[in-house]
């Protein structure tokens, strides 16, 4: 009869942590993906590695700059540049939410290959993204960068949605527990 009872692990197996590669972030210097990283950091345990990238190319920039320093975008140089910073300040954020946090800028089209690309090479274990909600004909012409990468990675993808706003009409009328106090 004990010749078929379950095997469980030992504990130490089991208290064994998984090697876990970098959650990586792709970050382009926008609302939406500064809030990602602040969601990511409420939903995964504290002192995960992070790898924070900022996506870009020449002429068709592909993020927004976090410094607001100008340059000129037919310049590579001054692109990469203004990349590795917009991927630094990724970095901070990611930091100051709890990860222990680097950054990389990558040159890449289109921008979901980047992402993708970076993944495999860091064998990131969780790509996180703040998709951007694109409407009309430009939207469907340029794609989801979010969906791509969801086509295209092995790796698990945390799609945080932009904040939801609560109507007015809801901020008018205090909740019971509100109205109690």
């Amino acid at each position: 009869m004990a010749e078929n009872a379950p095997s469980y692990p030992t504990s130490n197996q089991r208290d064994a942590p998984a090697p876990v590669g970098p959650v990586l972030f792709a970050y382009d210097g926008s609302e939406l993906a500064a809030h990602a990283i602040a969601q990511a950091a409420t939903q995964l345990g504290p002192r995960r590695d992070a790898l924070v990238v900022c996506v870009w190319q020449p002429v068709d920039v592909g993020f927004t700059p976090t410094d607001g320093k100008q340059f000129d975008a037919d310049q590579a140089t001054e692109v990469r540049r203004a990349a590795e910073r917009t991927a630094a300040h990724g970095a901070t954020l990611a930091y100051d939410a709890g990860f222990r946090a680097r950054s990389i800028a990558v040159e890449a089209a289109p921008t979901w290959q980047g992402i993708v690309q970076t993944a495999v090479t860091h064998d990131a274990s969780l790509i996180v993204l703040g998709p951007h909600r694109r409407s009309g004909l430009l939207g469907h012409l340029q794609g989801s960068v979010a969906a791509a990468v969801v086509a295209h990675c092995s790796a698990p993808v945390l799609i945080v949605p932009q904040q939801a706003e609560i109507p007015r009409a809801a901020q008018a009328f205090p909740t019971t527990e509100a109205a109690a106090r």
